[in-house]
Order: structure tokens, then sequence, then C-alpha cells
């Protein structure tokens, strides 16, 4: 790579450079090839998630370990493990992912299997499988895999896709299997989310409206029916229909996190000034650390953080557009399935945080704490740069004088 680099003069700058061009990741002759915006978009989110992190955890782990920094060490070691993973991803081509997508079904829908046999239980959860020191999520590598097998489906099976129902329905019984696996820890967020990349995807490949509305309908079916019969999740929509009713019991995490925006007002508490994080909001640094951001730095920190969150999830979907004109069809419907996922994952922990949606237990992209949520996250944001990298080198290399 680094002698293309310099062979195709990628660190030479074009006398009309500006911030501008750096900022879009401008990718004409002559300047690097990697979106430098995405990049410093997804370490700030990074590394804005650790310093929230250290601020909402140190009374719990004071609590529960003697040890006000336990997660924030944790965290750290999660932020190592982020760095060796980019170093890995980077290295691998986009056609290995599409090459080998099927293995990595395989491989997830067997560790899927293995964690309900010795899998470890929190709060009744069978979610984690524990490795050494580590625990695993599988949910959370469910989504990733399965976002690359769609994508290396859609290119093989476009034309069956579009005209009949053969093509539709097939990643929908994978999508089935992984659903029922995963409703069996119980997950029903991480299903909701594997639903909703499915979904897209097929409505951007061009699938036929009526096999939509047949699937929809059945998965609303399903979707009350699994409500019905778990009381725990028709609690959960009863308090976030109104939690007040009940708000020392169902509506306690909720109406807790409300007081938390509350406080917050137009610019908030100050950094570490936090009062619900003190043991009275649960989840405090996972699920509902958008709460304390919102106590801690008011409304205006939260909308540069939406911002941020914003702007990475429609970098994915242009790079997915231009992947598409370009003729890279599997890298172009991967990056939009990550899109999807970020975007869809970011409105249902952010809506369940401020009453707009039930409680999920998913967490926000890049800042919740977490280690298998933040690694997973990681693979995929570089694996868009490796996207976007592959994407801007051929380009240049079909340049007249250039070479082929």
């Amino acid at each position: 790579m680094a002698s293309n680099e310099r062979q195709l003069g990628l660190f030479e700058r074009r006398p009309n450079w500006s911030w501008r061009n750096w900022l879009s990741g401008d990718d004409s002759p002559g300047m690097q090839l990697y979106d430098r915006s995405l990049l410093a978009a997804v370490l700030s989110l990074i590394a804005f998630g650790f310093v929230m992190v250290m601020s909402a955890s140190l009374a719990e782990a004071q609590t529960l370990t003697g040890n006000p920094f336990h997660f924030v060490e944790r965290h750290l070691a999660y932020l190592v493990g982020c760095v060796l993973i980019a170093a890995g991803m980077l290295r691998v081509k986009i056609a290995i992912l599409d090459k080998y997508s099927n293995k990595l079904l395989i491989a997830v829908l067997g560790l899927l299997v293995l964690v309900l046999l010795v899998g470890h239980t929190v709060n009744g959860a069978t979610r984690w499988l524990v490795v050494g020191p580590a625990s695993i999520q599988v949910a959370e590598l469910a989504k990733l895999a399965f976002a690359i097998y769609m994508a290396s489906y859609l290119v093989r099976r476009h034309e069956e896709i579009r005209e009949n129902a053969k093509g539709f329905y097939k990643p929908i019984a994978v999508l089935a299997l992984y659903a029922l696996l995963i409703l069996l820890q119980p997950d029903l967020g991480s299903v909701v989310v594997l639903f909703v990349i499915a979904m897209g995807l097929l409505w951007l490949a061009g699938a036929r409206l009526k096999d939509f509305i047949i699937l929809i309908m059945a998965a609303l079916a399903l979707f009350v029916a699994l409500i019905v019969a778990e009381p725990y999740r028709m609690r959960r929509v009863i308090s976030f229909l109104d939690p007040w009713q009940d708000p020392f019991g169902s509506g306690y995490q909720l109406t807790q996190s409300l007081m938390a925006y509350g406080r917050g007002d137009w610019f908030g508490q100050g950094l570490g000034n936090s009062i619900q994080k003190l043991e009275y909001l649960p989840e405090a640094h996972t699920d509902f650390i958008f709460a304390v951001v919102g106590e801690e730095l008011g409304f205006v920190g939260i909308i540069c953080v939406l911002v941020v969150l914003m702007f990475v999830v429609i970098r994915a979907m242009q790079i997915g557009n231009w992947c598409l004109t370009a003729d890279k069809a599997f890298e172009g419907y991967l990056a939009y399935g990550l899109s999807i996922w970020f975007g869809f994952q970011t409105v249902v922990n952010i809506g369940a945080s401020i009453g707009m949606l039930p409680t999920k237990g998913l967490t926000l992209p890049f800042i919740s704490y977490g280690g298998t949520s933040l690694w997973v996250m990681t693979a995929a944001a570089i694996i868009l740069l490796r996207i976007d990298y592959e994407r801007r080198l051929s380009q240049i290399q079909v340049l007249p004088g250039r070479g082929k």
C-alpha cells in the first residue's frame, strides 16, 4: 500500500489546497486516500465516550467494587482492543469480506448456539461468552456478520430479489434463524436492529413493494405477540407510555432519565456534576449515558454530539452511494447497511432515554460503556474507511497518465 501511495504521489498537495478539501476528504489527484473527516468524527466520539464513561461510572463502581475507577480501567482495556482491531481490519481487503461472508455468518451462528449452552448470565439474560478476562456479547457480532452477508447476497441475487418472492425471503429465513437464537437469550432490541438492516437493504436493492407489505404486517404481529408474551416487556411499554404512573417502579429508570435532561437546561451542570449518576439513574454509563450527557453538558452538548453522530451516518450513506456509482455493489450495500445500523441504534438509544421509545437495551454507538459493542463498532467504522480507501485508489489508478 505504501509503495502504491509513493508511486501515485499521494502525499503531494495541490496549490489550491484548502481546509474545505481536507474536511470533505477530497479524493482528487494529489490528495490522501482516506476520509479524514470520518476518521476524526469516529475518534472524537470514542474519546468523548471515554470521558463520559469516566464521569458517569465512578459512583456505581465505588459501590459495586470499592474501586471508583473499575469501569474506567476496563474501558481503557477496551480502547487498547480497539487499536488492535483497527490495525488488523485496516489490512483486510473488502473482497475478502465478500468471499467469506457465508462462512462468517455460519461462524457467528455457531457462537449464538454456544452462548445458549455455556453463556454467562446477568440479570436473567444469557448473552455473553466468557473468553479469558473478556466477555463477548455475540449479538453485537451478529449485527456486523449479518450486514456483511446481506450486502453479499444482494450482489449475488440482485435480479432474483426484484423479480420474485423467493429471492426476497431467502435472507429473511436467515434473519429468522438469527432472531430465534437471539430471542432465546433474550435480546429483542438486537433482533429489531437486524430486521431494520434487512428491510433497509432490501428496499435499497429494489425489492417488490408487496413483499415488504406482507413482511411488515407479519413482523408487527410477531412483535406485538412477543411483547404480550413477556410481562417485563409489557411493563416497559406501559412505563414508556406513562412513566409517571409508577415513578418508583416500572417507570423509575425513565423518570430519572427525564430528570437528568431537565437539570441540564441549555448549558448543563458542568462535566462531572451530574446528580442522577450517583446511583439514582440505573445503567448511567451504558444504555442511559446520553441522559448524563444532557445533565452535564445541556442542550448545547446534546446537539454537538448528535451532529457528529449524524455526520458519521450520513457519510456512511454517501460512501455507499459513491460505491454504487463506481460499480462497487458489495461495498456500496455494505456501507448502506452500516449506515442504517449506526443510525437506527442511535435513534433507539436516545429515543428510549428521552421517553419517545420503549427501553431496548441498545448501546449508543462509540460512546456507551461495553467492550463488545465498542469493538464491533470500531471494526465497522474501519471497514467504512477501507471501503472508501479502495474506491478512491481505484479512481486514481485509472486516471490518464497514472497507469491502469
